[in-house]
């Protein structure tokens, strides 16, 4: 949260990121946090923390959508190194939530693969659906990141590290407008 108040205010240090750290890391990574983040291009997870190079694993996915591949990469940190943070990190405006909203809405499918993510992102949908909200996308948005972090905290093989406190799963909220991070839940007390 540091590095993205520096992105914020314009103060960036980008840290570790020049040849000397590329060699250090050349023979092994360990990495601090897991991002999880939407492929929008203006959500740059590195940028937007003001990281360097091997602080973040990063996995992007359409809507923050997760299935079995996914889920494995975003696992491989915690369960292989004791990466202790993972972050789902939905963002405003998202195209790959709007998309899904509206074909949900007007009962059309998406074309090819694209079906996948609108089938992912449904139980958000119906969430978002059941409240009353005047941006209805931007809150099924936020429902996916909440509904995202919370399957991923009670996955069977994260659940034990969550439990244990050796592993926090975080949902947050990208604003397009201001680059401000803000935690919707799991943050660590």
């Amino acid at each position: 949260m540091e590095g993205n108040r520096r992105w914020v205010a314009n103060a960036l240090q980008h840290p570790d990121r020049d040849p000397t750290r590329r060699e250090l890391l050349a023979s092994g990574q360990q990495p601090y946090g897991a991002v999880l983040s939407c492929i929008d291009s203006r959500v740059p997870p590195e940028l937007v923390f003001d990281t360097g190079l091997g602080e973040l694993y990063v996995m992007r996915s359409g809507g923050v959508a997760i299935g079995p591949v996914i889920t494995g990469s975003v696992e491989y940190g915690p369960m292989t190194s004791g990466t202790p943070l993972i972050v789902v990190l939905g963002h405003q405006r998202c195209g790959a939530v709007s998309a899904a909203y509206s074909a949900l809405r007007e009962g059309k499918p998406l074309p090819g693969n694209l079906q996948a993510i609108l089938e992912a992102l449904r139980p958000a949908y119906e969430q978002a659906a059941q409240e009353n909200h005047a941006d209805p996308a931007e809150a099924m948005a936020r429902a996916q990141v909440t509904l995202t972090a919370n399957a991923l905290r009670g996955n069977r093989d994260l659940a034990p590290l969550v439990t244990k406190g050796v592993l926090a799963v975080v949902s947050a909220y990208y604003s397009l407008d201001t680059g401000q991070v803000e935690i919707l839940n799991g943050a660590p007390a």
